[in-house]
């Protein structure tokens, strides 16, 4: 995903809030670019059953939101 959060909280933090949501596995963030007050992100996220909703709202409670959803892989 494409995320973009405000500088705070710092991201160890930021991917430590996000592992706390049920069926994520694994928390993957890559910072790409720095803006003024921002910080794009690219978030990849491992796990099953990972409710969207649930993600979207935990990321605006930490200061961020989702821009853009690339690539999912779904698996039995």
């Amino acid at each position: 995903m494409d995320v973009l959060k405000s500088h705070s909280p710092p991201l160890p933090e930021f991917a430590t809030f996000i592992s706390t949501l049920d069926g994520l596995n694994k928390v993957d963030i890559n910072l790409m670019e720095i803006h003024g007050k921002t910080e794009s992100l690219k978030v990849t996220l491992n796990g099953s059953n990972i409710k969207f909703d649930a993600l979207k709202e935990l990321m605006e409670k930490h200061g961020a939101v989702i821009h853009s959803v690339d690539q999912v892989i779904a698996e039995k």
